[in-house]
């Protein structure tokens, strides 16, 4: 292994040298970085049946965003190493899919960028556009790979690993009756975040019900968690947005099935107001440097984690129905959207 390596990118190849036959590997795609090749990964376990619910872990979107791909390679060796001794695991696999993309964008990652080696911000490359006023820059630009939150060029087909991280949600999730996402990154203030789409509109989702059914679940389940949860929304809009493309293809797609796609935003600012260095380092501004912060992000995270697969598994017995479905909503649109 080159000294050079990403930390991420060694772990993920130890937990795979040590994995056992249940670990389902498959290469989705390869991507140039300069003179290497790099695979796309994405990793399975458990029932794949679509009556089954299916939870999907991905990380790494973002390569500058490491520590995004190290929650979920913490929760993979966690579920990984458990594999050898709890049965009430392997209970859970036979009734739930596991789904792991734990580096999406490998380019980025071996490259020090938030883009993939073309320049292209992933999470800005879906061809959808904002319903609203996206905010500048920020939300998606098509003026220049060499500014950041390039959306790449208009009509042109998606990245690689935008392709690769479709076609995994649309096998593996979107192909099961009931499934979640959680999309890990970092970088947006001095909390921790839990966005729900939409990222174009200001509007909210069909499946407003069952997410405020979650959050409370969340609350009752993990009462001291510090998590904000929250449609993206509320803070900025933005283009291209790859998971407001796959939830809406959902719904189109099969609107008796239940995808509910979240993305964790770590608060990167409270590292940096910890350790005033970070600012004069592109890793600090997105990543808790000091050792000792880094292992306290992953275990306060691996909760979570733990959480939403057994949310999934369990999804029967809190998703709302009926008249409780319209009073969901109605909390939530008081809660979230109320003027």
């Amino acid at each position: 292994m080159r000294p050079t390596e990403p930390a991420e990118l060694t772990e993920l190849q130890r937990l795979l040298d040590a994995a056992t036959a249940e670990l389902q590997v498959r290469t989705v795609c390869e991507v140039q970085a300069g003179p290497r090749r790099l695979p796309v990964l994405a990793l399975t376990l458990g029932n794949p049946a679509p009556d089954a619910p299916a939870a999907g872990f991905f990380g790494g979107v973002h390569g500058l965003e490491r520590i995004g791909a190290a929650v979920v390679l913490c929760f993979l060796r966690s579920v990984l190493t458990r594999l050898r001794w709890d049965a009430l695991l392997h209970r859970q696999l036979e009734r739930m899919r596991l789904v792991f993309m734990p580096v999406v964008n490998p380019g980025g990652l071996v490259n020090g960028t938030r883009a993939n080696p073309q320049g292209v911000d992933l999470m800005r490359n879906a061809p959808v556009d904002a319903l609203e006023r996206a905010a500048p820059l920020v939300g998606g630009q098509r003026l220049s790979r060499r500014l950041p939150w390039y959306r790449g060029p208009r009509h042109a087909p998606l990245q690689p690993e935008s392709q690769a991280l479709c076609a995994v949600v649309e096998r593996e999730l979107l192909s099961h009756d009931f499934s979640l996402a959680v999309d890990c990154h970092s970088g947006f203030g001095l909390r921790d975040r839990l966005w729900f789409p939409y990222a174009g509109t200001r509007a909210p989702v069909p499946h407003l019900a069952e997410l405020h059914a979650l959050c409370g679940l969340l609350d009752e389940s993990l009462p001291q968690h510090r998590y904000v949860f929250e449609p993206q929304s509320r803070h900025y809009l933005a283009h291209g947005d790859l998971w407001d493309f796959l939830y809406r293809r959902a719904c189109d797609a099969a609107p008796a099935r239940t995808f509910l796609p979240l993305t964790l935003e770590m608060g990167s600012w409270l590292w940096v107001r910890k350790r005033p260095s970070q600012l004069f380092s592109a890793q600090g501004l997105f990543n808790p440097l000091a050792d000792h912060r880094h292992a306290r992000v992953l275990r306060r995270h691996l909760a979570w984690l733990d959480f939403t697969s057994r949310a999934a598994c369990s999804h029967r017995a809190w998703c709302p129905q009926g008249v409780q479905r319209e009073h969901q909503r109605a909390l939530a649109m008081q809660r979230w959207y109320a003027a």
